[in-house]
């Protein structure tokens, strides 16, 4: 693993996520940064991102808590969240029904109407965007990344081809002016990996790719939905829907009975579903390497045996010393270190987040900034 590994989207703008805790509540927060040249020309790109996580304060959503720049890097103070990737807790499961993968779903599908009812369109919906707040049991899941999200009416049509090929919708592959419906599609085709563990669009040539989904062509094969009930594969139909005006709504698909009701099945499926996410979405090396929800609990354990009284945050004691720390490489390949005394102390640890590598050590001082986005908001 790199000491510090820059992460390129879609959008081409270049970001590392840092571990801190906030001084006066002692609350771990990740820090996105982003170096200031790797904006020049992109910055209608980080300004949509920021808009957008301004204007939503969801239980389900990661939310944006603060900013910062300095002369080189701009700085995201966001919500930290630890619980792991959705695949990655179903497959640690003894136990996984169709109940379970409502549930998710109810929490995805409220999460975006509440998007969907501020104006905005997510735009890349994916399993790797979604991620528990934390390792308990019932822990809620979480939406993150909107970098490619998009405000409705904030300027221009919605008809950029982007997201990622085998969840975008039929629409934007054709290149057709789009709505807030291609978020609902590619909520559908999450459900249908939840209850099968693999994808219903696939082919390792993208033309073909492309076609089966352009024509919505996919089967519910035997056996891996032998157990599955009707309600459920209704719900899929509704949502995989290839005519986006005649596609369920978040509203409509709430109130589905495989949601609302009681048609989800308690049969646990986890047997079957986890050894096909395992077959069909392996991780790659570089991230099986490294336990990031290891660290945060790990941290958190930290902060909890540790009495405030007689003791100053400077003094936090440091997993550093132990299995935690990254592989050796040169101090100058990490990433940029904060020093924002006044509000948080900079951890002396490195951690996988959402996709980005984090690394800690000596930043700059940075100024709080405000934005003003005119007509955006």
């Amino acid at each position: 693993v790199d000491r510090a590994t820059e992460i390129e989207t879609e959008l081409g703008a270049f970001s590392e996520v840092m571990l801190a805790e906030e001084k006066r509540t002692r609350k771990l927060v990740a820090i996105k940064c982003i170096p200031k040249k790797a904006l020049e020309g992109k910055e209608n790109s980080i300004e949509n991102e920021i808009a957008v996580l301004h204007k939503i304060k969801h239980a389900n959503i990661v939310s944006l808590e603060d900013i910062f720049e300095s002369k080189s890097h701009l700085y995201l103070v966001m919500q930290l969240v630890s619980g792991g990737e959705l695949f990655d807790r179903i497959v640690e499961k003894g136990f996984y029904t169709e109940k379970d993968a409502s549930k998710l779903i109810q929490q995805i599908l409220d999460a975006v109407k509440y998007l969907h009812d501020m104006g905005i369109v997510h735009r890349d919906l994916k399993p790797e965007n979604l991620l528990y707040y934390s390792m308990d049991e019932e822990s809620k899941i979480m939406i993150s990344d909107f970098g490619l999200s998009k405000i409705e009416g904030s300027g221009s049509v919605m008809s950029t081809a982007c997201g990622t090929p085998g969840y975008v919708a039929p629409e934007v592959l054709a290149q057709k002016p789009y709505s807030k419906a291609v978020d609902c599609w590619s909520i559908g085709v999450i459900a249908y990996i939840l209850l099968c563990g693999y994808p219903p669009f696939y082919d390792e040539n993208d033309a073909k790719l492309f076609e089966q989904i352009l024509k919505a062509e996919y089967e519910f094969d035997s056996p891996y939905w032998d157990d599955i009930s009707e309600s459920a594969k209704d719900f899929i139909v509704h949502l995989m829907e290839k005519d986006p005006s005649q596609r369920y709504t978040c509203e409509q698909a709430l109130q589905h009975p495989w949601i609302a009701g009681d048609t989800a099945l308690d049969k646990n499926i986890h047997e079957s579903v986890s050894a096909q996410i395992k077959k069909n979405f392996a991780k790659s090396k570089w991230k099986q390497a490294f336990n990031a929800t290891a660290v945060v609990r790990h941290m958190r354990r930290l902060q909890l045996g540790t009495s405030q009284e007689g003791q100053t945050q400077s003094t936090l004691p440091s997993p550093c010393h132990g299995h935690l720390l990254l592989p050796e490489g040169d101090e100058e390949e990490s990433c940029q270190y904060l020093n924002m005394s006044h509000l948080y102390l900079p951890l002396p640890v490195s951690l996988l987040i959402q996709n980005a590598t984090v690394a800690v050590g000596m930043w700059p001082d940075l100024m709080h900034i405000h934005f003003r986005f005119g007509d955006i908001l």
